[in-house]
C-alpha cells in the first residue's frame, strides 16, 4: 500500500480519536487559575484576571467532557480500547483531577459548588485509582510501558486532602493521602530503574518527565492542609519539590527539539504546583526567598501554559490532534 493510500484508509471521524489525555488541558489551566488565585491572596494580584481563568479552566472542562461523553456513546470500542491500554489507562484519572482542581479554585467563591466537585471528583478517583491498580496487577506489563504518567491515579488521592478539608472528616483525607505517598515511593523506584537502566523515553514522553514535580509540591500542601506544621516532614517535601524542579529544568536539551504532542500538556500542570506549594511556603515563613521564587516559578508557568496552549490551537487548525496513531 503506498503512502498516499494509507493516509486514505484512515477513518476520519475525529471524535472518534478524541483521547482521554485531553483533561490534562483542563489540569493544566485550572491549575494556572489557582497559582493566579493564590497570588490574589498572598501577593498581590489582579483579581479580575483570576475570575476570567477560572471560568476559561471550568469552560473547558465543559466542553472536553461534552466531547468525550459523545465518544463513549458513539465509540464505545474506542473507550474500551483506552481503559485497557498500558500507557491511556493511566490518564483516566485526569478526568477526577480536573474536578477536584476545579473544586479547589472555587472553594471560596461558590463553596457549595465546590463541595459538589469534592464529592464527585473524591468518589470518581477512588474508582480510578482502584481500577489502575488493579489493571497494573492483572496484567503482564513490560518495563517499557512505565513512564511518569503513572503518577497520575496516585497524584489525585494527595489532591483530594488539598480539596476536601473542611468538607469530610479528617480520616478519609489521610486515608488518601496514605495511599498517594506510599504509591509516590514504590512508582519512583520503578520509574527511577526504567529511566537509569532500560531504554529512554519516547520522544512524546519526555515532557511527562515534569511530572516528577508534582507529587511532592502536592503532598507539601495537603501535608499543610491536614497537620497546620510546617515541621521537617514538610521541608523535606517542599525540599523535594525544587529539586526535581531544577533537575527537569537542567535537562532543558531534552525537550527543546521535540514534536508536539498533547502529552506537552504534561509540562504544566507540575509547574503549577510547585509555584503553588512555594506560595505557600512564603505565607508560612515570610522569606523573600520564596517570595522571589514564587514569581519566577508563575512566570514560568504562565509562559509554558500559553506555549503549549498557543501550539494545541495550531496542531488543531491543522487537523494533528484527534487522529489515529
Amino acid at each position: 500500500m503506498s503512502q498516499v493510500e494509507h493516509i486514505k484508509s484512515i477513518p476520519s471521524n475525529r471524535l472518534q480519536f478524541f483521547p482521554v489525555m485531553m483533561f490534562a488541558v483542563v489540569m493544566g489551566v485550572t491549575g494556572l487559575s489557582i497559582v493566579f488565585n493564590k497570588m490574589d491572596e498572598v501577593l498581590y494580584f489582579p483579581t479580575i484576571v483570576v475570575d476570567i481563568f477560572g471560568y476559561i479552566s471550568l469552560g473547558l472542562f465543559l466542553i472536553i467532557l461534552f466531547f468525550y461523553i459523545r465518544k463513549i456513546i458513539s465509540f464505545k470500542e474506542e473507550v474500551k480500547k483506552e481503559l485497557t491500554h498500558p500507557i491511556r489507562v493511566n490518564f483516566l484519572p485526569a478526568i477526577s483531577i480536573s474536578l477536584l482542581l476545579l473544586s479547589i479554585f472555587y472553594r471560596h467563591s461558590f463553596v457549595g459548588f465546590s463541595n459538589i466537585l469534592f464529592i464527585a471528583g473524591s468518589i470518581l478517583h477512588f474508582i480510578f485509582t482502584f481500577y489502575t491498580i488493579k489493571y497494573w496487577i492483572n496484567n503482564n506489563l513490560e518495563i517499557h510501558h512505565s513512564n511518569p504518567a503513572w503518577f497520575i491515579p496516585i497524584v489525585g488521592n494527595i489532591i483530594v486532602p488539598i480539596a476536601g478539608k473542611g468538607f469530610v472528616s479528617d480520616s478519609i483525607l489521610y486515608f488518601f493521602f496514605s495511599v498517594g505517598l506510599f504509591f509516590w515511593i514504590i512508582l519512583f523506584a520503578i520509574i527511577l530503574n526504567r529511566i537509569i537502566f532500560h531504554k529512554q523515553f519516547a520522544p512524546k514522553f519526555m515532557p511527562t518527565l515534569f511530572i516528577l514535580i508534582a507529587p511532592p509540591a502536592l503532598g507539601f500542601i495537603a501535608y499543610i492542609k491536614l497537620t497546620s506544621s510546617l515541621d521537617f516532614f514538610a521541608h523535606m517535601l517542599y525540599s523535594l519539590a525544587l529539586f526535581f524542579t531544577i533537575l527537569v529544568f537542567i535537562m532543558y536539551k531534552n525537550y527543546i527539539k521535540i514534536k508536539f504532542f498533547i502529552s506537552w500538556w504534561a509540562f504544566t500542570f507540575p509547574m503549577a504546583a510547585v509555584s503553588i506549594a512555594t506560595i505557600l511556603m512564603y505565607q508560612l515563613t515570610q522569606e523573600n526567598i520564596y517570595a522571589i521564587l514564587s514569581y519566577i516559578f508563575a512566570v514560568i508557568t504562565v509562559l509554558i501554559v500559553t506555549l503549549v496552549a498557543k501550539e494545541t490551537i495550531v496542531h488543531m487548525f491543522k487537523k494533528e490532534i484527534c487522529i489515529m496513531e
